[in-house]
């Protein structure tokens, strides 16, 4: 965990972001579930207690710089935006999740490369400008509690 702190910190530093105490809080509370994904109005409103002064604008700006320097992984839900700490490296490489329906774990999965023209030739003239990809079921761990009951 504390190596994550460490990568995050280095980016933001080498990204001439100001490594303030509020984004070091805001690191450590997604540090600390990197293998799930947390409501950003839970993290908004766990932010907004340990500083009564930051506004919803800074903590937002904050998760969106954040995903910008590959840090974070942002995901829309049907009711909700969600954040995670990246799985990726830092390097921005394009992956998908699995997420647990049970217990809310997310796994990083491969997938294989489909050709460039795949999408286009099903919409044609239209421009891809990105995607989002999520499996859910149950993970093995609670796959077999549920199938010990």
């Amino acid at each position: 965990m504390e190596n994550l702190v460490v990568r995050a910190e280095t980016i933001i530093k080498n990204n001439q972001l100001r490594l303030t105490k509020q984004r070091r809080s805001l690191i450590n509370l997604l540090v600390h579930q990197p293998d799930h994904y947390l409501d950003i109005t839970m993290v908004d409103r766990q932010m907004r207690e340990l500083y009564p002064g930051i506004s919803h604008n800074t903590i937002y700006r904050n998760l969106e710089e954040f995903e910008e320097l590959g840090l974070v992984e942002i995901t829309q839900r049907s009711n909700c935006r969600a954040v995670k700490f990246s799985c990726a490296d830092g390097t921005h490489q394009h992956h998908h999740h699995f997420i647990c329906q049970k217990c809310g774990r997310v796994q990083e999965i491969q997938m294989p490369k489909w050709p460039s023209d795949f999408y286009e030739q099903q919409l044609p003239g239209a421009q891809i400008t990105g995607h989002s990809f999520e499996l859910y079921g149950l993970c093995a761990q609670c796959s077999r509690q549920q199938t010990s009951k």
